[in-house]
């Protein structure tokens, strides 16, 4: 049962996580690309494109939709943990803490300063470099934290694998 429990969580991990990681990242940059209409004489061309704020909505979408399937990682995570009688473990609760931490970011900060970003260029009016920075920051953190849960998780101390 603990292979099959072990198995699912890290298919969660792979499946839930590796899309809000990658779509989170590429926000920003894509936020950054979206043209805004200029003033009244400005070209025609210079409007938005539909598509431009598209791949800004379908790259939130992604981080909602995924963060939301994310919880089963923690909660495959403490079924297989408890299967292995590892729950009291140093580095398992250090990747409790961590996991916690980067859920925290991509709730309080990456997620609703994607939806203020996303809501201005709807409305087409320009968005500040300083604001996408900062989110790229708060991405850049939970993917660290993430990375590093990946890390404890596979060179775990006490682990019989010899890494």
């Amino acid at each position: 049962m603990t292979k099959i429990l072990l198995s699912l969580h890290v298919l969660a991990a792979i499946i839930a996580v590796g899309p809000v990681t990658v779509a989170a990242s590429m926000f920003p940059a894509a936020a950054r690309r979206v043209p805004v209409a200029l003033p009244v004489g400005g070209e025609a061309g210079d409007a938005p494109a539909a598509g431009d704020v598209g791949t800004v909505r379908l790259l939130h979408r992604i981080c909602r939709v995924y963060a939301a399937l994310g919880i089963a990682v923690p909660v495959l995570g403490f079924a297989t943990a408890s299967a292995m009688g590892v729950l009291g473990d140093a580095w398992l609760i250090t990747s409790i803490t961590l996991t916690a931490a980067a859920a925290g970011i991509l709730v309080a900060f990456v997620l609703p300063r994607q939806e203020e970003l996303l809501e201005q260029l709807t409305e087409r009016q320009p968005v500040e470099r300083s604001r996408t920075a900062r989110l790229a920051m708060f991405t850049g953190l939970f993917n660290l934290l993430w990375a590093t849960v990946t890390i404890l998780m596979i060179v775990r101390p006490g682990s019989t694998t010899g890494a």
